[in-house]
């Protein structure tokens, strides 16, 4: 296999190998509308093979950044098909992760009276709020039924994402994040079908992915995991139960035939990545470059070795938009700047050269 070559994942038929990784970058309108800066910053990008727009909340609870994109309301909807039809008129594949906060965010982003998680334990650390940075509050523990309705509020954000000409939707179970929280032992102390075994604690995303897959074809869906990485409280340091969790995720999933399974870790060859691979029975997305910068040589070699199908990068597409004609080309590269990461407006976001004006400067 070539990086440069085509694949298909499900319903995406891609003409590369090349992602682009989901990366929060805070450039909505404050209600959560994507805006034409957003549109033009993914239609730039078109010619990766598939873009995995940034964490999107499904429900105004689950909101974890000012400046991050919703699918709650008809303005988000509208929002994402401006974005899904840039993307397009380029010849682009877009799809977009559903991203539910749970105890990473506060009050004053979210708007409501409280911020939600399996259990009623506070992470560590502060939130950057629009009055500043404050402490992370003590969630709210979510009943089992209100468990529950977190599936309907994933279901309901994948229908607008496809109402809105979106090409698929990726869940998102890694990184700290509500489903993440509900695997990690750390975070999840419940006594209810939801907390206390590997089995008990991979139910939720099993449901979320069934729903939705159920709701807008598995075929347009992907789901995202960071086993064992230790992130924004999920401690998951104890080998035998990390196996077991995920292999319970996976063993739940594989029936359903989605898309792709995208894996955070930093040694996707590894047998441990490898292994849950296989047992997905899924296309493999690997991305290891979170905290560390994934460079061309890396994805050349993760594909042609055949431990991965594709290859998810971060930062050299943020600098770079064009990055699969000068990574074909061998050509050099912009280096992206981490301090306009998080910051508003073009710059550091719309304004990184291609390589044919690098070539005329």
């Amino acid at each position: 296999m070539d990086l440069f070559s085509p694949v298909v994942l499900g319903d995406l038929h891609l003409p590369n190998r090349l992602a682009m990784a989901p990366l929060t970058r805070m450039r909505s309108d404050a209600d959560g509308t994507p805006n034409e800066l957003v549109a033009e910053h993914y239609a730039q990008r078109a010619s990766t093979g598939l873009i995995v727009a940034e964490g999107t909340y499904p429900s105004h609870e689950s909101r974890a950044y000012p400046g991050q994109p919703g699918l709650v309301t008809d303005a988000h909807q509208e929002g994402w098909r401006r974005v899904a039809d840039a993307v397009h008129a380029r010849g682009g594949r877009i799809v977009v992760q559903l991203m539910h906060g749970g105890r990473v965010s506060h009050t004053a982003i979210t708007g409501t009276d409280r911020i939600v998680a399996p259990s009623a334990i506070a992470l560590e650390g502060q939130a950057h709020t629009p009055e500043g940075k404050q402490d992370y509050p003590v969630p709210h523990a979510l009943t089992t039924e209100e468990v529950r309705g977190v599936v309907g509020e994933f279901v309901a954000a994948a229908r607008r994402a496809v109402a809105a000409g979106l090409d698929g939707v990726e869940v998102h179970g890694a990184n700290g994040y509500l489903l993440h929280e509900f695997l990690g032992a750390s975070s999840n102390v419940r006594e209810d079908e939801y907390g206390g075994s590997p089995e008990n604690r991979a139910r939720l995303l099993v449901e979320v992915v069934t729903a939705v897959a159920e709701a807008v074809g598995p075929g347009r869906v992907g789901v995202r995991i960071s086993p064992a990485h230790g992130v924004q409280g999920v401690v998951e340091d104890d080998p035998a139960d990390v196996a077991a969790t995920y292999g319970a995720v996976l063993d739940g999933i594989r029936p359903l035939g989605i898309a792709y399974l995208s894996v955070l870790h930093a040694e996707p060859a590894g047998e441990f990545v490898q292994d849950l691979r296989r047992r997905a029975g899924a296309p493999l997305m690997a991305n290891s470059g979170f905290g560390v910068v994934t460079r061309r040589e890396d994805a050349l070699q993760l594909v042609a070795d055949g431990a991965a199908d594709v290859v998810a990068v971060g930062r050299m597409v943020i600098a770079n938009p064009d990055l699969v004609e000068r990574w074909r080309g061998g050509h050099p590269e912009n280096e992206p700047d981490p301090s306009t990461f998080y910051a508003r407006g073009a710059e550091g976001y719309t304004d990184y050269p291609f390589l044919d004006a690098a070539r005329t400067a």
